[in-house]
This record gives structure tokens, C-alpha cells and sequence, in this order.
């Protein structure tokens, strides 16, 4: 697309919106559809481009991948041919297999699906040359890394593994080369005006002005700004008419670029200039924004729109689309999704074993609760987990049956934790099996079912009553934002403190800094805190 098409739009009078668009303007419903249908063809023209951009990209990595191997293949060919004089040199080359067309093919693959992992066939133009390199190292080295374990899993002795190290080298090299070369053309021709899009800047803010300095600054991008537009109307539009200044700062620089008229004169200034782009700089009002929309498309060129929002805080947010919908993100916190899951995997294989390692002790205590006092021998209640969601957690019974009933008048002249915790130092309903199945925690144990089906992990907050959670602050939920666990932070460090103060200082110590390395922490200094016999 280029300016030559804006010129052989239908003319219409300044700044009036095209019949068609002046016709679908005088309903909601109609304004609606004739976006969505332009937004629609628009979006579709894109992908097409996209694809055929993309699909370039995969072929010539694999071309490139192709080429490589084939001439490693025919250098490995020949210092062999040479090294067979000297029986050193050619033992230690007869180790390094040629590399096949279906091997290389196989790589081929796996290297573009780790490039397309990397988003290299998307890349933002901002990305920088060194940048870009580093990402296709990590690329091509994923797939180097899967292809060896390929080859060392099926006892494949016929690929090298020198062979593959060697190919990767030249990959990288390759594949970030002909890349560069490119970034080099493209500056190359956009430092020389040729093929360059010339945007044309509708508004008069600071977002425009910075927008406008960041495009001329980064002249590889192949944007040429021609001018703005100022967005006021009337007298002050004809003040800035024929070329202006956004504001003295603009206006002391000589190579800033000039205004260009108000958005009166959008279509007499894109076709003298032969504008390719558009861009909104807000803020502008909503009847502008819709007058550029109709006159771009009329005039057949890209619009975009350039948030200014509070105050800078949306410049470098991205953008997501959701059910059709373009989200601005002005801040996003990062889930750490490989170690949550390998936290699950942890917790299910620990869980499992510390369960079936248990179990000749939970025999023992099962054995001991029957003999000591009546009643069921596991004790269920429900526990509020992550996200409030309560279920069902499991213990051994340490206290008479019917315990529960006593626990409000206990609270209320009993209790010697403060908070919405409850806890007695030497409480009367614990039987004399209880006693010593809390000190050295195994009235715990079953909580390794809980583990295990994922309601608790092995280390997080512990989890709390019904009766103790209903009399949480607001701040205090921030505690069950992560499962609940089987021990803690607050367990190795303060379990005696009665202060749920210190608890939720602790809880919330631990999720903001969590690590699995952090976990594994808190698991090694559990061991001695049981064996000390320190529970209550």
C-alpha cells in the first residue's frame, strides 16, 4: 500500500465523512456493522500478509538448515579424504558421521518449531539485533538439545553427535546471519527514503510528540513522519494551519516535523503527501476519532490508534484481544507456570512416598487412638483453601469425641492465641494419645491425602477453620492466594508465637518470595523441627 492509491480515492469535501459512511453513521446498528465489516477485511488482509510473510521465513530456515548441513557434509567428507595419510587424524574424523538428507529434515523441523516457539516468524521490529541473535541461539539450541537426547534414547549409532554439535554452531550462525542481513537491507533502504512508510500524526499531545521522536530516532523501523495534524477546530485551527508548532519545545527544534493543518484538512494533506499510515495520538474526541475512520477508509490507508493513558503509564503495554475486544495491559504479574507445575509433580511423587513410608506409623497410632479413648480414629473437618475454596481435611483424632461443641466457650475464655486464631496451651479435650501424636506431628499425617489429590501442597500456610477464617480482615485473605500446606514458614521459624501477626507476616513472607528452592528449605528444616518433638 502506498500513497499513490490515496490519490486515486474519490474526492469528498473536507472533512465530511463518505456517503456510504455518512449513511451507516445515522444509526448505532449501522455504525456498528459497517466497523465490523471494515475491521473484519482489514484483519483478514492482515493474516493473509502475515501467513505469507511467515511461510517465507520457515523456508528459508529450512533451506538455510539444508545448506548448512550439506556443506558440513562435505567438509567432514574431505578432512577425512585428507586425514586418511595420517591414522591420528582420520580415527578421530571417522567418528564424524555425514549428515543425512531425512536427518536433516528431522532438524529442519524441530529447529522451526522452536524458532516459531520463540515467536522469531512474529518479531517486534523494536527488537534489536543483538536480541534477536540471543533468541535464535536459545531456538536452535532447544532443538540441538532434543535432537541429542533423540539420538543418545535410540542408541542411534549411525548420527554423531559431533555431527549435530557442529551443525547447530553453523545454524545459529546462519540463521541469525541471514537475519541481520536483512535488518541491514531493510536500514539501508529506509535511511535512503526508499519504500518507507510516511505516517502522518493526528494530535497535538505529549504522547504525539514522543510517538513522532521515538519513529524518527529508530529510522530502521522504515516509518518517515511527514507532519501532525492538529485536533482543534475553528479559530485555533486556523491558527495552526499551513504549519505550526505542537509546543515551544517543538517548535526550538529544526528537524522536528511540522503541522501539517488541523483534521480539517486529514485528506488535502494525505494526498499531498502521499501518506501510507495514520495514527491517532490520544486523547482526541470521539466524533474526530470517528471522522479519520470514515476518511481513511475512504481513503484506503492504516489507521492506528496511540493510547495516552494516565499519564504514560499505557506506553510499552501490550495489547491482548479478547472475544474481539483489544485489552490494554498496563500491568501484569508473571506466574511462575513451570515451577507451579513442577511444585505438583513434587508434591505428587513426595506426597505418594512420605505416604506409603508413613503408613506402618499411622497403623501404630490407629492402634493407639482405639485402645485410648471411643470414637472414629480420623478426624475430617472442612478448611479453607486457596482461592476460599473450602474442603475436606484429614487427621488423626487427638481429642475426645464431640471436641468441636466446646471450642466457642474455649475461644471466649480460653484462648491464649490472639487473632482470629485459636489455640490452647494445655487443652482439656486432647487425650493422653493425642498428646504425643501432636508433639511429633504425625496427627498430620493423612494431610498427605489432601497432598496428594491437590487440595494442600506439601509446604504453604497452614490451612484454618471455618470459625477462623470468618473472622479474617481484608488483608488477611492475601494468605489464600496459594494452597495451604502441610508445613511452613511459620512453622519452622515462630511456632511458638502466639501472635497471628508474626502467622500472616510469615505467610505472606513466603508467597511473595516463593521458590522451589524456598520449599525445599522449609522441607529440610521440618525434619529436625519434628524430631524435636516441638508440636502442641
Amino acid at each position: 500500500m502506498n500513497g499513490i492509491a490515496a490519490r486515486r480515492a474519490p474526492s469528498v469535501a473536507p472533512g465530511q465523512a463518505p456517503e456510504g459512511a455518512a449513511a451507516s453513521a445515522r444509526t448505532l446498528g449501522g455504525r456498528s456493522s459497517s466497523a465490523e465489516g471494515v475491521s473484519a477485511r482489514a484483519n483478514s488482509g492482515r493474516m493473509r500478509v502475515g501467513l505469507l510473510r511467515q511461510s517465507a521465513y520457515v523456508a528459508i530456515d529450512v533451506a538455510m538448515v539444508m545448506v548448512g548441513g550439506a556443506a558440513l557434509d562435505f567438509v567432514f567428507s574431505r578432512a577425512h579424504a585428507f586425514a586418511t595419510s595420517l591414522p591420528a587424524l582420520a580415527q578421530l574424523t571417522a567418528r564424524v558421521s555425514a549428515l543425512s538428507p531425512g536427518f536433516l529434515l528431522l532438524y529442519a523441523a524441530l529447529i522451526v518449531l522452536s524458532c516459531k516457539g520463540q515467536h522469531l516468524y512474529r518479531t517486534p521490529k523494536e527488537l534489536t539485533a543483538a536480541e534477536e541473535t540471543y533468541i535464535v541461539a536459545k531456538a536452535v539450541g532447544l532443538a540441538t538439545t532434543l535432537l541429542v537426547l533423540f539420538i543418545f534414547t535410540s542408541d542411534n549409532r549411525e548420527i554423531s553427535r559431533t555431527a549435530v554439535a557442529c551443525a547447530g554452531a553453523v545454524n545459529i550462525m546462519t540463521l541469525a546471519g541471514w537475519r541481520y542481513a536483512k535488518r541491514r537491507y531493510v536500514l539501508r533502504r529506509a535511511l535512503r527514503g526508499e519504500a518507507a512508510c510516511r505516517v502522518l500524526i493526528i494530535g497535538n499531545s505529549k504522547c504525539a510528540e514522543s510517538f513522532a521522536a521515538w519513529l524518527e530516532a529508530n529510522a530502521h523501523l522504515g516509518y518517515s513522519v511527514r507532519g501532525f495534524l492538529d485536533v482543534a477546530s475553528g479559530e485555533d485551527a486556523e491558527a495552526v494551519h499551513g504549519g505550526g508548532s505542537l509546543d515551544a519545545n517543538t517548535a526550538a527544534n529544526a528537524i522536528a516535523p511540522p503541522v501539517l493543518g488541523s483534521v480539517m484538512d486529514l485528506r488535502r494533506v494525505a494526498l499531498e503527501e502521499f501518506i501510507d499510515q495514520l495514527f491517532i495520538a490520544l486523547p482526541a474526541e470521539r466524533h474526530i476519532v470517528k471522522q479519520v475512520f470514515f476518511e481513511a477508509q475512504r481513503l484506503r490507508l492504516d489507521l492506528n490508534v496511540v493510547p495516552d493513558i494516565y499519564d504514560g503509564l499505557g506506553w510499552h503495554a501490550p495489547v491482548h484481544v479478547i472475544g474481539g475486544f483489544p485489552v490494554l495491559e498496563l500491568h501484569g504479574q508473571p506466574i511462575a507456570a513451570f515451577g507451579l507445575a513442577a511444585k505438583r509433580v513434587i508434591d505428587i511423587i513426595l506426597g505418594s512416598i512420605l505416604l506409603i513410608l508413613s503408613s506402618p506409623i499411622l497403623a501404630l497410632a490407629a492402634a493407639a487412638i482405639s485402645l485410648d479413648t471411643r470414637g472414629p480414629i480420623f478426624y475430617s473437618a472442612q478448611r479453607v483453601g486457596k482461592k476460599g475454596k473450602k474442603f475436606r481435611c484429614h487427621k488423626l483424632r487427638t481429642m475426645v469425641d464431640g471436641a468441636d461443641d466446646d471450642k466457642p466457650s474455649l475461644r471466649d475464655t480460653a484462648n491464649q492465641r490472639k487473632g482470629p486464631f485459636f489455640k490452647i496451651e494445655n487443652d482439656p479435650r486432647v487425650t493422653r494419645t493425642g498428646v504425643w501424636l501432636r508433639r511429633f506431628s504425625i496427627d498430620e499425617l493423612p494431610q498427605l491425602i489432601n497432598v496428594i489429590r491437590g487440595d494442600m501442597s506439601l509446604v504453604g500456610p497452614r490451612p484454618h477453620p471455618l470459625d477462623d477464617f470468618e473472622l479474617y480482615g481484608v488483608e488477611d485473605l492475601r494468605r489464600l492466594d496459594v494452597k495451604p500446606g502441610l508445613t511452613g514458614l511459620w512453622q519452622v521459624a515462630a511456632r511458638r508465637d502466639p501472635s497471628f501477626e508474626t502467622n500472616m507476616h510469615l505467610d505472606l513472607q513466603y508467597i511473595e518470595n516463593w521458590s522451589l528452592a524456598l520449599d525445599a528449605k522449609i522441607l529440610l528444616e521440618t525434619v529436625p523441627a519434628v524430631f524435636r518433638g516441638e508440636g502442641n
